[in-house]
């Protein structure tokens, strides 16, 4: 392997003719054009506040509402969850607020859950670029988010999410949100970890490099952080090709961490990463130090910081760096990180069985 070769954009670009690596380039823009094209949306503005709130979607377009559920475990007064499935919990009604979010807007495990929450008397927005959900939403006259299409969904988390945050910023079910932050800390992201920054000052190349060849476990460590340890565990098998697996903790305290017992026999094969911010508690870095030191001669160790100021901020800017670190994963894998040919097929195979 000739890590130098993550400095040459021609090495990293003959094997990405979709252009993934200028979709991760213009991210902060991907989340300012989202933001300005929710704004003429016309979302409510205000509404009493739902008794819940529920996001249903699949793969990419569930990501930001993950993200979403960990702002609202943090500072609302009601619950979120994200529903990942064809069916609905049994307690949504009248009293739910409901995000359909599908960006090719024919998931059909989403729109099954549109139409079963549209059968319950929920309040529903739907974000998407277009397909059967925009037509029913049109047709039903519930708000509609339009986005634009051509991206693979795991690549456009920001016009996903930010919809999403917007509704909810507006509505006063989280606290108002400081969108010029967000866009600083993504673009000092791009500016640290992308392309044009070197292998000597690189820290997601220097990552890639690392996991060259080896299982990578991501740990989170807490609850928000352990949603983003989910995301970078998707991208690296979408983008990378590679298995990869992801816990948090404190929960894997209390059951993986004796999985590490019967490891020795691969002491080569796995790397663990830590996804972490400095407000973790002290019982909290306990049991990560702990970990390293209990796993030390059967895994590599790493651990990953995340940026910005406020709890967003810290969840989108370590979300992005994992999008870096798959990204360059891939390219020494010497894969298309765009392919998905067997998620494909499922979907092909999927399709023959009637609704």
């Amino acid at each position: 392997m000739d890590a130098s070769r993550l400095d040459d954009r021609s090495f990293l670009k003959s094997f990405d003719p979709g252009g993934m690596w200028e979709m991760a380039e213009g991210f902060a823009d991907q989340c300012r054009t989202a933001h300005e094209l929710t704004n003429g949306a016309g979302l409510p503005s205000s509404a009493a506040t739902p008794d819940n709130v529920v996001l249903a979607g699949m793969g990419g377009s569930a990501a930001g509402g993950d993200f979403v559920r960990a702002l609202f475990d943090h500072e609302a007064k009601v619950p979120f969850i994200v529903s990942r499935d064809y069916t609905l919990p049994a307690w949504v009604n009248n009293g739910t607020l409901f995000f359909a979010t599908s960006y090719s807007g024919n998931t059909e495990e989403t729109l099954a859950s549109y139409n079963e929450a549209k059968r319950r008397g929920a309040s529903i927005i739907c974000v998407t670029s277009g397909g059967k959900l925009a037509e029913w939403a049109k047709a039903d006259g519930f708000p509609l988010v339009t986005i634009p299409a051509g991206l693979p969904p795991r690549m456009a988390l920001g016009y996903l999410l930010v919809p999403v945050l917007v509704a909810c910023d507006r509505l006063a079910l989280i606290q108002p949100i400081d969108w010029e932050g967000i866009y600083r800390t993504l673009e000092q992201v791009v500016k640290e970890h992308g392309i044009n920054t070197p292998l000597t000052k690189n820290p997601s190349k220097n990552l890639a490099v690392a996991l060259h060849n080896r299982i990578p476990v991501i740990y989170g460590l807490g609850g928000w952080q352990g949603l983003v340890a989910s995301r970078w565990k998707g991208q690296i098998n979408e983008n990378a090709k590679r298995m990869c697996f992801w816990h948090s903790q404190p929960e894997l305290c209390h059951n993986e961490l004796m999985g590490w017992e019967g490891a020795e026999h691969q002491t080569d094969r796995w790397s663990t990463i830590v996804l972490h911010d400095d407000r973790a508690s002290a019982k909290m870095e306990t049991r990560a130090k702990m970990v390293d030191k209990m796993t030390e001669g059967k895994s590599s160790h790493h651990w990953v910081e995340a940026p910005g100021n406020t709890l967003i901020e810290r969840i989108i800017g370590l979300t992005f760096i994992g999008d870096w670190v798959s990204l360059y994963m891939s390219a020494l894998n010497e894969v298309d990180p765009m392919s998905i040919d067997s998620i494909n097929i499922m979907k092909a195979e999927l399709a023959k069985i009637p609704d």
